[in-house]
Formats: structure tokens, C-alpha cells, sequence
């Protein structure tokens, strides 16, 4: 069988777009100015533009608060399903309208691409840090970020199935590589968080989540060259992984597994709540740079020789 190609997130999210749009009829999109960055225009939408009315894209312009309230206004109408994009970064300008529809329990879905400060040459203004972190505080707001097309299109279902509350999906401008998966697996990605890659008897648990799934991957397979056994979980939706009883959080996150790092490249605070103040965070705690993105990665300590040190470490 022919291995998939690696694949920006956004792309993903693309194709998915391509097959839900003419399946779900009710389906009305949109981004603020960045339709060719974000990936959000499926292959037969129409605009919305005078003076016919009968299309389902909206080109919102530079409108990061006016799409976003306006998508909650769509949402209070009822009858359709509808989604805007912008880069992750500029959530800034928007973070109200987010807030209004978690509060107002609207199917709002907010689409948010270039997800990281692996953007690199883009420099540090637009850089999400500490952006997934206010969005993942928000109470009733589902926030994914998926690592590779398989996640990108089960968040994609989780947010069009969703009607209590709005969903952010949070993609990618680089490359990501398709992981292998059982059918298990996959059926585990809607419970937010789930073990990707497992061992008989693990003494270490690695949880990632987006472009950084694949580094704990490579950690894992390094540590276990090394004689040390790391489970990874992948845990795209948080919120969704806190939501589930105890006896699955239990088994994906073993209490008796104390040491755990959470390697993700934007803001590190958050993952504590997971990996316990003994825990190691590989992530941000500064702005990012302006240089290419790889370098960056390298600069700011996500490369395999980090996450497999940080590991050790918290093994003892």
C-alpha cells in the first residue's frame, strides 16, 4: 500500500471541505482576506456577492470581529452550519465574538490556519504563543488541533455534529506526516485524546498534539533504541479528553505513570494540568523569532534529542 504523503493541516482540512460541503447542504463559509491561506473555499461554493445572494462563501475582508459576529448572527438565525477562517494569531481581534458564542452555546466554528511559530520567516507578529491556551479557557468551546488529515477530518465531524456550542479548528501551514493508526484508534479520536503508540510496559507518556505528534513519535522510537519504554497520546481536543469518564482518562493517562512530557510549540503553562507540576513541558514561554521555520523548531528546543532528554529527566 502506497504511504499517504505528508500534508499542511489546512490542505486536510480542504479536502474535507470538498467532500461536507455538497453532502451537507445547510454548510455556508468564509474568511477574513485569506481564502488562499486558509484553505476554506471547497471546490463548487459559490460567493456571496450582488447581485445574486444565493452562494455559500462569504469574502468577509479584513474583518476579524465583523466575520465572527456575524457567523454568531448566522448561528441565532438558524438553518445553516456555518464556519470563517483567519490565521490563529489574528483570534486576538475576534476573541470577543468567540467568547459571545461559547456563552451563547452557538454552533459557531471558528477555522484558525498557520498555527504555531513554526510560521518562521512570518516573524513573531504572527506567531500564535499563548492564543490555543486563551481558547482552550474558554468555557464551552471545543479547540482542536489535529495532527495529521485522519484527526483533521474527525474534528471537521466533531464541529458539524456539535450543536451546544462553537468548535475552533486550529491547522497548519507546514507539512505533517500521516500517522498509522487500528481502526480502534481512530474511532478514539472524537474522545479528544487517545494512545497513538503504545508498549507493554510504558515507564514514561509523551502527549502531543498537531505538527509535534510526530516529534514524540520519533522521541519514542529514540527512547526505545535506548532500552526506555514512552507511550504517546495524541490529544487533539482537550476539552473533549477532560469530558471523558475517569476509567478512560485513566487508562490513556495512567496514574501510576508519573513521569510525562507535553511537547507542543505554543504556550507551555497549560499542559501542567496534564503532566503534574513534576511533569516536563517542551513549549513556549517567549515570543518567537523571525527565521526560517525549521530553524526555529531547533532554537526553541523541539527536535527528538530535547523531548527524548526532558524524558529522561522526568523518569529520574
Amino acid at each position: 500500500m502506497e504511504k499517504a504523503p505528508k500534508e499542511a493541516t489546512r490542505q486536510s482540512s480542504q479536502n474535507a471541505l470538498d467532500v461536507l460541503v455538497p453532502a451537507v447542504d445547510a454548510m455556508i463559509g468564509g474568511s477574513a482576506d485569506l481564502t488562499g491561506s486558509n484553505n476554506t473555499k471547497a471546490a463548487n461554493m459559490k460567493p456571496v456577492q450582488a447581485p445574486n445572494y444565493d452562494g455559500n462563501y462569504i469574502y468577509y475582508g479584513v474583518r476579524e470581529f465583523g466575520m465572527s459576529a456575524m457567523m454568531n448572527g448566522i448561528a441565532l438565525h438558524g438553518g445553516f452550519i456555518n464556519y470563517g477562517a483567519t490565521f490563529l494569531m489574528f483570534m486576538e481581534y475576534a476573541r470577543n465574538a468567540v467568547r459571545m458564542a461559547a456563552l451563547m452555546k452557538q454552533q459557531s466554528i471558528f477555522v484558525y490556519t498557520h498555527d504555531s511559530i513554526g510560521l518562521g520567516e512570518d516573524g513573531p507578529t504572527h506567531q500564535p504563543v499563548e492564543q490555543l491556551s486563551a481558547l482552550r479557557s474558554t468555557p464551552n468551546l471545543h479547540t482542536w488541533r489535529p495532527c495529521d488529515t485522519v484527526e483533521s477530518a474527525v474534528c471537521w465531524k466533531s464541529a458539524i455534529e456539535r450543536r451546544d456550542g462553537p468548535s475552533a479548528l486550529v491547522f497548519s501551514r507546514q507539512n505533517l506526516a500521516p500517522m498509522a493508526r487500528s481502526e480502534e484508534q481512530v474511532a478514539a479520536i472524537s474522545r479528544g485524546g487517545y494512545v497513538l503508540r503504545d508498549c507493554l510496559a510504558p515507564q514514561a507518556i509523551l502527549i502531543a498534539t498537531g505538527s509535534e505528534v510526530e516529534l514524540a513519535m520519533l522521541a519514542a522510537e529514540q527512547l526505545a533504541a535506548q532500552g526506555v519504554q514512552a507511550r504517546v497520546v495524541s490529544m487533539p481536543c482537550a476539552e473533549l479528553f477532560s469530558a471523558q469518564d475517569a476509567a478512560y482518562r485513566d487508562a490513556v493517562l495512567s496514574p501510576s505513570i508519573r513521569a510525562r512530557v507535553a511537547v507542543e510549540a505554543l504556550h507551555a503553562d497549560y499542559w501542567y494540568k496534564f503532566v503534574g507540576l513534576d511533569g516536563r513541558v517542551v513549549g513556549m514561554t517567549s515570543f518567537g523569532e523571525s527565521a526560517p521555520g525549521d530553524q526555529l523548531m531547533k532554537a526553541f528546543g523541539f527536535t527528538v534529542e530535547n523531548v527524548v532528554a526532558n524524558t529522561l529527566a522526568a523518569i529520574g
